[in-house]
């Protein structure tokens, strides 16, 4: 490959690239969630991912929203298209079920779990991080997103995945 900048990539080689940068992004969250677990311990890890999540995840939302140029409301469509979008979607393996107004987003298999029982490490326990994530995402997408855990180490109620979310879309 001879090409000089990232705009004179052709389609297959930007979709490669953006599977790369996902993987280097991710690898970079891993080691800085690592470094401070083996230093501090995993409480004071957790109470790091969980505050940076809280607000990585709004801008990330919005970023994606606007975009997908997705209305204020964009509903169960909008989130659904969304969550496709998000900076980790081309690692893991996920599944999109939706039912009247509920959006049941399930992680098949997760590439940061993958990871931490390869390399022998206790599970990442998500479930923490994950309630104000997905919230918030939910949220700026649409406000009138309610968002519920259904499944998410340390609490699996599914062992047949990573984690399950549910997003019911309320009236105000």
């Amino acid at each position: 490959m001879s090409f000089e900048r990232i705009t004179d990539l052709p389609r297959e080689e930007l979709i490669e690239l953006v599977s790369i940068y996902a993987k280097n992004w991710l690898a970079h969250d891993g080691l800085w969630f690592q470094s401070i677990e083996s230093k501090r311990g995993m409480d004071e890890a957790m109470e790091h991912d969980i505050n940076a999540f809280s607000r990585f995840t709004v801008i990330e939302a919005r970023r994606i929203k606007s975009f997908l140029d997705l209305p204020e409301r964009a509903g169960i469509d909008g989130l659904r298209r969304a969550l496709r979008f998000r900076l980790y979607a081309p690692l893991n393996q996920d599944e999109i079920a939706v039912e009247g107004n509920t959006l049941t987003y399930r992680v098949v298999s997760c590439r940061v779990q993958s990871a931490r029982k390869r390399k022998g490490m206790e599970y990442h326990p998500c479930k923490a991080v994950g309630i104000p994530e997905y919230s918030e995402f939910a949220k700026i997408i649409d406000d009138r997103f309610e968002t519920r855990c259904v499944s998410c180490y340390p609490d699996l109620t599914d062992m047949s995945c990573a984690c399950i979310w549910r997003f019911s879309l309320q009236d105000i």
